[in-house]
């Protein structure tokens, strides 16, 4: 292993048990701690998108923000619920409040960009964060949590690995050229092997616990991709340069996305 590689690993790791253990201490503390990390994580991430969307059109970042916040914090307890859907359609008018005014004054506007810019964000972001609130509310959150970030995290380091060690077969060249078949299968394996020891050491029942590690091994790789496809359309690499050796806020967190929306709409929606 060469110099530059060897260097990047340690930044990658040293930066990585950083993140760790803020998300873990979050979890385990709960309460008001943990909402504030997902605002802060679920905001810098929306931050991110919203630059990389910005190279293409004009959007309406500022309202964009308020609404992540007001989607966020209607779902925390203590609070007095809101329809997510009330805040997107309240969110919809507001900006088209904004287009109206610069079409009167300067004779253009951006009306569908700017709305589909904006509301892109919250939902490709914050609903999913949102949702690990909703998680850690149920009685069993912590140890969902745990396991939902155990498998996404064991799947990303065991597919770069693997994927580095001996990727051959290009997944999609298209929009992530260093994704590999190999890379794929053995993040897979590695969500897999992760729950099997969150279920060993935790002594909990198989199901439905391995349920996370089926979502982890397929739908994060997925996401990952899905944050690829926008990175390649908007022309850049890293959605940011916030934790080294990772990129952006964004660039880390793409695949618990999906991660934590499928893995609410399983436990609390479905075996609800």
């Amino acid at each position: 292993m060469d110099s530059a590689r060897r260097r990047n690993l340690v930044q990658r790791a040293f930066s990585g048990l950083l993140v760790v253990s803020g998300i873990l201490g979050g979890i385990q503390q709960g309460g008001w701690l943990w909402i504030l990390v997902v605002s802060v994580l679920a905001l810098l991430s929306l931050s991110e998108y919203y630059r990389l969307l910005s190279t293409q059109f004009r959007l309406s970042r500022g309202i964009g923000y308020i609404s992540a916040l007001a989607v966020i914090l209607s779902s925390t307890e203590g609070v007095r619920p809101v329809s997510i859907a009330l805040i997107l359609s309240l969110t919809v008018y507001a900006i088209l409040m904004v287009e109206i005014v610069r079409r009167q004054m300067w004779g253009t506007s951006f009306a569908v960009w700017n709305t589909g810019g904006t509301l892109s964000g919250i939902l490709f972001i914050v609903v999913p964060w949102t949702c690990l609130i909703l998680l850690h509310n149920m009685p069993t959150g912590r140890l969902l949590l745990v396991s939902l970030f155990a498998c996404t995290w064991g799947c990303d380091v065991t597919a770069y690995l693997v994927g580095s060690r001996w990727g051959k077969v290009h997944l999609c060249e298209n929009i992530s050229p260093k994704k590999t078949w190999e890379g794929f299968i053995g993040g897979a394996l590695g969500s897999v092997l992760t729950i099997a020891l969150v279920v060993f050491f935790q002594e909990q029942p198989p199901f439905p616990l391995f349920m996370i590690g089926l979502i982890c091994a397929f739908a994060g790789q997925l996401g990952d991709l899905a944050e690829s496809l926008i990175k390649r359309e908007t022309g850049v690499k890293d959605a940011g340069k916030l934790i080294p050796g990772h990129g952006g806020v964004l660039d880390r967190f793409d695949s618990i996305l999906i991660n934590g929306l499928l893995t609410y709409l399983l436990f609390g929606v479905i075996l609800a």
